[in-house]
């Protein structure tokens, strides 16, 4: 049973779906924020307490989940726990340290180039669990403290995923809601994204590089690794890069082979648990597959399983569509005004709330104003604006993008903890001063 609202029929005391679904993702976020209780718990919490009151049934909660997403994200990390055995990651890592003499400062900087440069190939999720691992080892060796290295990661992860159709899964449902392809994300913010990068990376050698520092010791004993030694096992490294690289290649054309990113990397993550396990007997093999699914990072699936329902009621209640249609109404069908209004709210928006939802409620919105703008070749300058806010925004907070997620738990895993409090002091004015950067950069360009 449904109402004509799309919200499940009764809500309890006859209360309005609207205030009920904003009072529990209110009240979410500022669980989350106090981190009292494990993110995972209060996510979950949040999406019960929807269905049992009567804002989503069950059914609808279900269909909430953007289970693409939740897919990607584990078939990644399968591949990654298993590719990692290979010793692949630390001879990524000796060998990135080596390059820039073992120096702090060219380190923090030389693994932003890398992680944005991958974003952009892989998606920004699978870069970071790439990434992570090695960013630990080095720190370690170094003994300097990882963490401004993982933040500045977070950000070259969702600058570099903005720049490509699968970088970021908001490029891919606009990709897929539009017609646009893979080139025209890459022709039109490629060249704001590699701008925004490197502005961010100069900020962050000013406020933390410059004051990284490594003993000679330190340095000299990493500049000493044999990075070739690191390597344990040629057989399962030369099947994972084969994976990896084929997976890759699926995402790149997932459009022709009418494929999910998420169907790819968890077929990926099949195969390759298939041939590293070839030839093993039963027992050994369920010890081995045990142990690579007790490296997936869970807290973050279930995290984002219980966060898709709470926006869900959010989005079914009408809240955000009233939002979205408040913001058109206050532009006045002006195209400049409304492009940068897209621009800063979208930022803004997907900071606070994951921007997966809010460009879903968006793209028919847009595609309702084509008439107003001569078609739809004048909405272009709005797709952009909607993906330049909604993946460069994701900075903003903890909980802004996946990517964010990913590098906190598995920070976390290697005792180093993230606070949503201290991360966004410093992420919300860099995320901002990216956004200015893009609206200097659509108003030159389109408007």
């Amino acid at each position: 049973m449904h109402s004509e609202g799309g919200t499940a029929a009764s809500i309890l005391f006859g209360l309005d779906p609207m205030w009920v679904s904003s009072a529990i993702l209110i009240a979410t976020y500022a669980a989350i924020m106090s981190e009292r209780i494990n993110r995972a718990i209060v996510s979950l919490l949040g999406a019960g307490v929807m269905i049992l009151v009567g804002v989503l049934n069950q059914e609808m909660a279900v269909r909430g989940v953007d289970f693409n997403t939740i897919a990607l994200l584990t078939g990644m990390m399968i591949i990654v726990s298993v590719t990692r055995k290979s010793g692949v990651f630390q001879y990524v890592a000796i060998w990135s340290a080596k390059q820039v003499k073992a120096n702090p400062a060219g380190i923090m900087l030389m693994l932003q180039i890398v992680t944005a440069v991958f974003s952009a190939l892989l998606d920004n999720v699978t870069t970071v669990l790439l990434i992570v691992p090695v960013t630990m080892v080095i720190c370690d060796e170094l003994k300097i403290k990882p963490y401004p290295i993982l933040v500045a990661e977070i950000f070259a992860s969702n600058i570099g995923g903005t720049s490509t159709l699968i970088g970021d899964p908001p490029n891919i449902i606009i990709g897929s809601a539009t017609g646009l392809t893979f080139n025209d994300f890459l022709f039109n913010l490629a060249p704001v994204v590699i701008v925004v990068q490197i502005v961010t990376a100069a900020i962050f050698h000013v406020m933390w590089g410059r004051k990284l520092h490594a003993t000679a010791e330190n340095r000299e004993r990493v500049m000493k690794f044999n990075e070739l030694e690191a390597i344990t096992d040629w057989r399962l490294l030369k099947q994972s890069l084969s994976v990896v690289f084929l997976v890759i290649l699926g995402f790149v054309l997932a459009r022709q082979l009418h494929l999910e990113p998420g169907t790819i990397a968890m077929t990926g993550a099949a195969v390759l648990m298939l041939l590293a396990n070839f030839g093993r007997d039963a027992e050994t093999q369920s010890h081995e597959v045990h142990h690579t699914f007790t490296e997936v990072e869970w807290i973050t699936i279930f995290f984002f399983v219980g966060l898709f329902m709470v926006v869900s009621g959010v989005e079914h209640a009408g809240v955000l569509k009233m939002l979205a249609e408040y913001l058109i109404a206050a532009t006045g069908g002006d195209l400049k005004v409304t492009a940068i209004a897209i621009l800063w709210s979208s930022a803004i928006l997907s900071a606070i709330i994951d921007n997966i939802p809010f460009v879903a409620t968006m793209i028919p919105l847009i595609k309702n104003m084509a008439p107003t703008f001569g078609g739809p070749e004048g909405l272009l300058p709005l797709w952009w604006c909607l993906s330049l806010g909604a993946c460069l925004g994701g900075n903003g907070t903890l909980i802004g993008a996946s990517a964010n997620l990913t590098v906190a738990g598995l920070a976390e895993r290697g005792g180093t903890t993230f606070k949503f409090i201290p991360y966004m002091k410093i992420a919300f004015p860099l995320m901002l001063i990216s956004i200015v950067i893009s609206t200097f950069y659509v108003w030159w360009r389109y408007l």
